[in-house]
């Protein structure tokens, strides 16, 4: 916008004051919703509407004001819906017809009039009274799109979202996503909690956390990146079904499909195992999916998916060695692995344990090839400090993650209740945290507290909502689906 233009909007808000006219009203008058005004006459032709007189009401923002002498088109949006108002000079005080000659694109107005058709046939009110109820002092943009407004546009969402009718359609998918969410979670009798977000000790996920401190207790506290063991507390407290659908908070790099905040839904189910969770993932997906979307059958950057056909399962070692003929069970150690890896001609990198490389292969070679909805079980104990050994192979853990379009969006256990093994491997951990790992769990006697005292078998599942909202929406990246992503300082570089 060029200083000439604010400067010019400046003057006429200044005129309008030194007239008397309050440019903020604080009250807005009787009205009827854009939407309830097209759903009454949108079928009611010119004949009609002058055969049964009547005059309305509308309030909304200008986006577009064209000026055929002496008759004035606005086009007013409230809401998403849009109605256009007419101001002609024959039909109004020459005062009234001025003052809505001097508004400008962005202005909020209330217009009462009757209503008619043009000869193009558009529903316009025709205006007799006009009011001002907010003035805008930047133009809104003509045009919101291209490689470079791409930044702009999360910083401005506000723009975003009064221009760029897609950015408004993603909103709404999501808003419905975790309407939808709730609704059937409810229905299945889980109960809605809410756990600490300032947490004395983080846990319940391999992630660095953000440090705070509270100043009257002089203690540190962190932001979560899990409210599993919180969750997990109220289950051993007796509460057998509960969720949350929460903001958590790692402190990591910024991708296609992280943000530094986003939101999980978790829920925890006493009684139930990962196999009730591959039951339950499969059934709020599609439930989600026909609520938000209209439809379980979904197009994700042009691949048709079904999002109600059962998923199939495959393990996480069968499918590291279909992808790259690499048993990691068989190479038990990082040593072995990273062995095992160089001789099919792979990069090993530079992973500190075993079973980061694992996740590692998984993450490189798996996880882009899984389109179609796929369930992959059954991880090695040491990626999964939290779950519960398989009676199968005690090297396995009853773990799954779900897939699809190559993204994992669910994630789920049979949780570990038993609090000597869960000490055994916490103190792994902090180990591991000793050694540098800045992702391990830490120690946390107070869960383990709460374990000895008793958690029935319980099965768990957490689903990325931002990731789910991405494959209903079909939106290329989290910044789409966030409506106020995390961004690099403005005018910083990479």
């Amino acid at each position: 916008m060029s200083e000439q233009e604010r400067a010019a909007r400046r003057e006429r808000l200044a005129a309008l004051r030194a007239a008397g006219v309050d440019p903020y009203p604080a009250r807005v008058g009787p009205r009827e919703p854009v939407a309830a005004l097209r759903r009454r006459h949108d079928e009611h032709d010119a004949a009609w509407l002058e055969a049964h007189p009547e005059r309305v009401a509308v309030a909304g923002r200008i986006v577009a004001l064209r000026s055929f002498g002496k008759l004035l088109f606005l086009s007013l949006v409230e809401d998403g819906a849009r109605v256009q108002a007419s101001a002609r000079a024959k039909e109004m005080d020459p005062a009234a017809f001025e003052f809505v000659r001097g508004l400008d694109v962005g202005d909020f107005v209330r217009v009462e009039g009757p209503l008619w058709r043009t000869r193009t046939g558009e529903l316009t009110v025709d205006a007799r009274e006009v009011d001002l109820l907010a003035k805008s002092l930047r133009p809104l943009p003509e045009k919101w799109h291209g490689l470079a407004d791409v930044e702009l546009r999360f910083r401005r969402r506000y723009l975003d979202l009064l221009v760029n009718e897609d950015a408004r359609r993603i909103a709404l998918v999501r808003s419905r996503a975790t309407t939808a969410l709730r609704a059937a979670l409810d229905a299945r009798g889980f109960l809605e909690v809410e756990t600490p977000a300032l947490q004395p000790l983080y846990g319940g996920a391999a992630a660095r956390p953000f440090e705070t401190h509270h100043a009257l207790y002089d203690q540190k506290l962190y932001l979560r990146i899990s409210d599993e063991l919180y969750l997990k507390r109220l289950i051993v407290g007796g509460l057998d079904r509960v969720y949350e659908i929460a903001h958590n908070f790692r402190n990591e790099g910024v991708s296609r499909k992280h943000n530094p905040e986003f939101t999980m839904m978790e829920c925890y189910q006493a009684y139930a195992d990962y196999r009730d969770m591959m039951e339950l993932v499969q059934g709020l997906v599609r439930e989600t999916a026909e609520r938000a979307h209209g439809s379980a059958r979904i197009e994700v950057r042009g691949e048709k998916l079904d999002l109600a056909a059962p998923w199939p399962r495959v393990s996480l070692r069968d499918a590291i060695a279909e992808a790259t003929g690499i048993d990691v069970l068989a190479a038990a150690d990082l040593g072995a692995l990273r062995e095992a890896v160089r001789g099919r001609g792979l990069d090993p990198g530079d992973a500190p344990t075993w079973a980061t490389l694992v996740d590692a292969l998984f993450s490189a070679h798996v996880e882009p090839r899984l389109v179609q909805p796929t369930l992959v079980v059954d991880y090695p104990r040491e990626l999964s400090p939290l779950a519960k050994r398989s009676a199968a192979d005690p090297r396995l853990v009853e773990r799954f993650e779900g897939f699809v379009a190559g993204m994992e969006i669910a994630n789920a256990f049979s949780e570990l209740n038993d609090p000597d093994d869960q000490r055994e491997r916490l103190v792994e951990q902090a180990g591991a945290k000793a050694r540098g790992d800045e992702e391990a769990h830490p120690l946390d006697e107070d869960y383990l507290q709460a374990l000895e005292y008793g958690m029935p078998p319980t099965g768990g599942l957490g689903v990325g909502v931002d990731r789910l909202v991405m494959l209903l929406a079909d939106a290329p990246h989290i910044r789409e689906v966030v409506l106020f992503p995390h961004l690099r300082p403005e005018g910083g570089g990479e």
